[in-house]
């Protein structure tokens, strides 16, 4: 699944994008499936997904590159397979130093620090991929349910129409692919592209919002 990621600056890009529409089809912040906090820490920006039920990922873009975790509370990867809870054998094996931070995050783990991921992969800047520890493959006769690719699909996708078919299934309403498409081009957002997304939402009440996910006012 990696290996269909692109480098670090278009996934960057793409989960602007999927979190400014998510922020104009949803106004109410916990309602929204993508966000992106581009002032997650002095240094460093985070794009999350969470689905609203115990799925979610976090990608944190630094200085260092990105680093990105997902949970799946229904993979057989899941940490809680075991009393006390661990992670999966080798998921976290050869995680860069610069990115360790990320791996006991409070903010990615539970109140007792086992960290909340069925998959983890990381680039550096200077990589030419994607890469990910020696995860122990599963025992015979356990399936995978393939979470590492439905996690991450429309963000794998790439294409606006990927996002259009997710919002018009997740909001339930029809959504432009013109507009869609505006926004994945990061193309500064209009009075006209805004309303054609969601009638009920404002340009100028969405300030707060483009500040947060650091969305280009000018192109």
């Amino acid at each position: 699944m990696i290996r269909q990621l692109p480098k670090i600056s278009i996934v960057r890009d793409r989960s602007r994008a999927m979190a400014m529409l998510d922020a104009v089809m949803s106004p109410d912040w916990k309602s929204r499936f993508y966000s992106f906090d581009s002032r997650w820490s002095p240094t460093e920006g985070m794009a999350s997904m969470r689905d609203g039920c115990g799925n979610d990922y976090s990608i944190v873009f630094s200085p260092a590159g990105a680093y990105v975790r997902g949970f799946d509370h229904e993979s057989p990867m899941t940490p809680y397979r075991l009393t006390p809870p661990a992670p999966w054998p080798g998921l976290f094996d050869g995680v860069p130093e610069a990115f360790l931070p990320q791996v006991t995050e409070p903010a990615f783990s539970d109140d007792d620090g086992t960290p909340r991921a069925t998959v983890c992969f990381w680039r550096e800047q200077a990589d030419t991929e994607w890469k990910c520890g020696a995860v122990e493959a599963l025992p015979e006769g356990v399936a995978d349910d393939g979470s590492a690719e439905w996690l991450f699909d429309v963000l794998l996708d790439g294409r606006p129409e990927a996002y259009q078919q997710f919002a018009e299934d997740y909001y339930e309403v029809t959504v432009s692919l013109e507009a869609v498409r505006h926004v994945y081009a990061l193309r500064p957002l209009t009075k006209s592209i805004v309303s054609s997304l969601n009638p009920d939402v404002d340009l100028a009440g969405l300030e707060e919002d483009i500040a947060e996910i650091g969305y280009p006012l000018r192109g």
